[in-house]
């Protein structure tokens, strides 16, 4: 025979204080785990956002990232006339480039922060088709011309439309912004490969890398079968958006890590104080128990009726930590990109698999909360609680 539902609800109404203070304690800890995965996740999308399948990067075999990387413009060519690049009516679809590390002060704060800005081909447009202007117009090749991306007109001074800003040696002037649907393009600045290098005196036939745009996604291997197999070439041949999804690993990694480790600390005081108000519960319901017992319900129904108790405290916790944090949804924050040392601005990312990785972080906690009350309440001496009504 079960104990009807109503009398565990009822229960924790007559026990209202020690019962919030309980679904508060879970609440806290599902909003701030929810909201370290969202960052470590938003952080990545932001990154293999900045990707394509139909694109592909070489670099210098055995080269990490572009940072890290040096190709020559004779090796550029012979990459763009490999087999697989897409052509246009200009010739191949590849933008050569240089990226270098320039700092600019940030609006919020006034302190300077790294931002990567990239030497470009007039092709990046046809390369990157997830990117295209948004105000002004392009840069002329040739000239100290600058276009920025969205969230660098929004976090930093100086580089508003119109305005020059001097670095590198040089004075540049912003003539347009453009929009990369919220990829790492968007805290970019992009320059004409060829003046860039000239601004930091470097030789103007090296490169950092080529993406090219292929002619299908299933050109990929054919393409990095050619390069890899031509004797006056050493590159590393990635899909854009594996080259990309690696570069978002270690952030995500670390905030995953803390994010779980925090949510751990939290999650063991959210359980004690669940213990707290089951094990009170126990101790104030003795009498109660060892009647329901006398009256036939046995051992299990016992047990489930604390542990609908604790899971509706568990529930309710976690129900109200997703929704406390999910205003954050969106919100645009910045962090360095350790693999590039820029500053990249990405948003907070909630979605319904996070979501659910809360509410079942709660269950489990209203399980760890509720499970030894039950059982102590279970092994209750029916004998001896009757003799002391």
């Amino acid at each position: 025979m079960a104990i009807p539902l109503i009398y565990s609800v009822r229960s924790l109404r007559l026990r209202w204080v020690s019962s919030v203070v309980a679904v508060l304690g879970i609440a806290g800890t599902v909003g701030v785990f929810v909201a370290m995965l969202s960052l470590a996740r938003g952080f990545k999308a932001t990154l293999v956002g900045s990707g394509s399948a139909q694109n592909a990067m070489v670099r210098r075999g055995g080269s990490s990232s572009e940072m890290e990387s040096v190709i020559t413009r004779d090796s550029a060519r012979i990459v763009l006339d490999a087999p697989g690049v897409a052509r246009g009516p200009g010739g191949p679809l590849g933008s050569p480039e240089v990226v270098v590390i320039a700092p600019f002060p940030l609006k919020q704060s006034g302190t300077d922060a790294n931002v990567q800005v990239r030497g470009v081909s007039p092709a990046v447009f046809e390369v990157r088709s997830n990117a295209k202007m948004y105000a002004g117009r392009f840069l002329q090749p040739g000239l100290n011309e600058l276009v920025v991306g969205r969230n660098v007109v929004s976090s930093y001074s100086g580089l508003g439309l119109g305005q020059t800003v001097r670095f590198g040696g040089g004075n540049w002037t912003v003539v347009g912004v453009f929009d990369a649907g919220g990829s790492a393009f968007d805290s970019e600045v992009w320059c004409d490969a060829t003046v860039l290098n000239q601004v930091y005196q470097r030789p103007a036939n090296l490169l950092q890398s080529v993406t090219v745009r292929l002619e299908s996604p299933a050109a990929f291997q054919q393409f990095k079968d050619a390069l890899t197999a031509d004797p006056r070439l050493n590159v590393t041949v990635d899909r854009e958006v594996d080259y990309y999804d690696k570069q978002s690993r270690q952030l995500t990694t670390l905030i995953t890590v803390l994010g779980s480790i925090i949510g751990l600390v939290m999650g063991i005081g959210a359980v004690f104080g669940a213990l707290n108000t089951m094990y009170s519960a126990v101790a104030e319901r003795a009498r109660e128990i060892a009647t329901l017992r006398a009256l036939g319900f046995g051992v299990s129904s016992v047990v489930t009726s604390f542990l609908f108790e604790a899971i509706c405290i568990a529930l309710a916790g976690g129900a109200l930590g997703c929704v406390g944090v999910l205003p954050l949804n969106g919100l645009t924050t910045g962090g360095m990109n350790w693999q590039t040392f820029s500053h990249l601005a990405f948003a907070f990312r909630i979605t319904p698999p996070l979501l659910g990785a809360g509410m079942a972080f709660a269950l489990l906690m209203g399980l760890a909360g509720g499970v030894p009350p039950a059982i102590r309440a279970a092994r209750a001496q029916v004998v001896v609680a009757l003799r002391e009504l």
